[in-house]
């Protein structure tokens, strides 16, 4: 087979990060493989030949950052799908953003183009009757998770269970002392990472609730060191928020290194999202966190369809480390969640280390060669 010409279409940090380590396979496979749509700076890294930067897909549940935006997103959606099939491509690989892409993998699929979907989008969690819609728009779909072709073959969808890239992509054994040394940290430092989200609405309505219980926390431990990283885009608005909260002098905020602090602290306070997976393979104790415009939170929870919202809790199928959404992420609350973690004791430490054998087990469940077995997986669609 000649080197594909290959159209993707990555939303948000996640997704970059996703479609690079996709890209990885790809272009091992196929060394002259040429890919373009919209993508980020990961994306970018591997030679990706971006159309719209994947930022421009960044919104913030059924938000009224999502009303401002709509029409863009509709736009860009237009002039893409006209731009492929115009120049047709050998294939189309829609990285998550389902609500972007199974719509258009739908109309390039019902013009011939073929068309695989990156993430299993989580009909078992909410949504179940987006299943409709992945069965019209994907030839295949390349799942994360171990259960999920199961759960699509029921359902008629062809899937490949090619394991979660992030769990080849962090170490079985995170070394805390180097990550401690890359941030200035001492090894005896008690340090808690703020991870308030990647996107503007998630640092704006998540960001404010953080500072003030990272301030009770320092009531009750004082030397404790706070570590927040945050996406450049978003780093001088989370230094405000920090200085409106008083904290400016007590919060050390670095530049991305995202798992740099991850791997360097004793427990994290964090958004929901795929970063709670991360914090999951770095075997950290977690307490997750959400809230969102009470309008989005009333569609969503109305759609839920299991009792936990983290992939963490999701996964082991257990309420393994504590979730407070909504009305629930109160200051005062976040911050008892986040000192029992961070308690003195035994008791402690026994938690910490039955967590830490459970996310092990998990971090071995995931581990796969991601970027081979996608690889094989598109591969088949393209000769089928």
């Amino acid at each position: 087979m000649t080197d594909p010409r290959i159209a993707m279409v990555a939303g948000e940090a996640s997704g970059d990060l996703l479609a690079g380590l996709l890209l990885d396979g790809l272009q091992a496979r196929w060394p002259g493989l040429s890919a373009q749509g919209i993508g980020g700076a990961q994306m970018a890294q591997r030679g990706f030949d971006a159309w719209w930067p994947s930022d421009k897909l960044a919104v913030h549940g059924y938000s009224l950052e999502l009303l401002r935006r709509i029409g863009e997103i509709f736009a860009i959606r237009r002039r893409l799908r006209a731009r492929l099939l115009a120049e047709r491509p050998a294939a189309f690989i829609g990285v998550d953003a389902p609500d972007f892409n199974l719509g258009l993998e739908q109309d390039l699929r019902a013009a011939g183009v073929k068309t695989v979907h990156f993430v299993c989008p989580s009909i078992w969690a909410w949504r179940p009757e987006r299943v409709e819609k992945i069965r019209r728009a994907a030839d295949h779909v390349l799942c994360l998770f171990p259960f999920e072709p199961d759960l699509l073959a029921q359902h008629g969808i062809a899937a490949s269970y090619v394991g979660h890239p992030l769990a080849g992509v962090i170490p079985l054994q995170p070394d805390r002392a180097a990550a401690r040394a890359q941030l200035g940290l001492a090894p005896g430092d008690e340090v808690l990472a703020l991870l308030p989200g990647s996107r503007r609405a998630e640092v704006q309505y998540l960001a404010p609730l953080f500072f003030q219980a990272a301030a009770l926390i320092l009531q009750a431990r004082a030397a404790i060191k706070i570590v927040v990283p945050a996406v450049p885009a978003l780093q001088a608005r989370i230094a405000a928020l920090a200085q409106q909260a008083g904290l400016a002098q007590r919060v050390q905020i670095v530049t991305g290194q995202s798992h740099t602090v991850l791997a360097a602290c004793d427990a994290t306070l964090i958004a929901s999202g795929t970063a709670t997976l991360e914090a999951a393979l770095f075997k950290r104790p977690m307490v997750i966190a959400y809230r969102m415009h009470p309008w989005s939170w009333r569609l969503m929870r109305g759609k839920q369809l299991q009792p936990w919202v983290g992939l963490p809790n999701i996964l082991c199928r257990d309420f393994v480390v504590p979730e407070l959404i909504q009305d629930a992420a109160q200051p005062q609350a976040l911050a008892d969640a986040c000192l029992q973690w961070l308690a003195d004791g035994r008791q402690r430490s026994t938690r910490v280390l039955a967590l830490e054998h459970r996310f092990t087990a998990l971090h071995h469940e995931l581990r796969r060669d991601t970027p081979r077995l996608a690889a094989d997986a598109i591969e088949k669609v393209l000769r089928s």
